[in-house]
């Protein structure tokens, strides 16, 4: 076993399939088979299994995906630590809730500044994201700070405060015009979603009809179209209201404010190409925002 085999087996649980793993990492087909199989042999047990629909982990192959990543993680670290220099190299994989209104200055400003980082991006609900960075799938993520983000292995970082509204379609004058409407939003984990629920709790109201839609903009053109009622940061949509798409409606003030953070992993050596993130993050943190900047804030999948 070594971390070439690892990382061969990491990538093909993700893409499912040897043919596309190959095309990724520019081996042939046979070559990565007989990697699979010689860890396999290595550790006596199936690590996939394999199907028509392609491959996918057994038991055994999920519970060393887990130590896969970590290991390939440290391997990294290592090599970066020996040959660390101020200008940081390797992959950086970034994650971010779906309406952070800062991300792109922020992307942007690192990019600029550290060209050798390959750095990649995608999205999720705080929960799913938080526990990625947890198990080393993730080297960092934007999330909605509540209680299930903060754990003893983790470091945050404040990035800014924001203000949540309820929004509807222009016809519903007041909250009690759309109370009744299907809720709109993400997945469970949502830290936007945790928050509404808070409320409607207080309030003792059951929604008529939850909706996961998945992303802000399918979001958003639903609930222009009266198709029913979300919950959101007041940044992300406050050009629909100026363009008289969407009415706002505000909560009260402590099921309304929450905090972006950023997380990462609490660990003896962090990454250069982390901490210079970290490092634009907070140099970011009292920039102005333009127009286009806040128009764009959206993230898609």
């Amino acid at each position: 076993m070594n971390i070439k085999d690892l990382k061969i087996f990491i990538t093909v649980a993700e893409e499912k399939s040897i043919s596309e793993t190959a095309k990724k990492l520019n081996y042939v087909q046979s070559n990565i088979s007989s990697r699979i199989q010689k860890l396999e042999k290595t550790l006596s047990t199936k690590l996939f299994y394999r199907n028509k629909n392609g491959m996918t982990l057994t038991g055994n192959g999920t519970t060393l995906i887990d130590y896969a990543n970590k290991i390939v993680s440290i391997s990294e670290e290592m090599k970066e630590v020996i040959n660390e220099s101020d200008n940081p190299r390797g992959k950086l994989d970034i994650a971010s809730v779906e309406t952070v209104i800062k991300l792109p200055l922020i992307l942007s400003k690192y990019n600029k500044n550290f060209k050798d980082v390959d750095l990649t991006l995608s999205t999720g609900v705080t929960t799913e994201l938080r526990n990625k960075v947890m198990n080393y799938e993730l080297d960092g993520a934007f999330v909605t700070k509540n209680i299930n983000t903060s754990h003893k292995n983790l470091k945050e970082i404040e990035v800014f405060n924001e203000t949540l509204v309820l929004i509807s379609d222009v016809e519903s004058k007041t909250i009690s015009d759309t109370i009744n409407l299907p809720i709109l939003g993400f997945s469970d984990g949502c830290g936007y979603r945790l928050k509404l629920n808070e409320w409607l709790n207080h309030e003792r109201i059951v929604p008529s009809k939850v909706m996961e839609l998945g992303t802000l903009e399918t979001t958003l053109g639903s609930v222009i179209s009266g198709l029913g009622i979300a919950y959101v940061p007041y940044s992300a949509v406050e050009h629909y209201e100026a363009s008289g798409l969407i009415r706002c409606h505000y909560l009260p003030k402590e099921f309304s404010e929450i905090k972006t953070i950023f997380i990462y992993r609490d660990e003896k050596h962090t990454s250069l190409a982390l901490r210079k993130f970290v490092e634009t993050i907070d140099q970011s943190k009292d920039e102005a925002i333009s127009p286009f900047y806040a128009y764009k804030g959206v993230v898609n999948k």
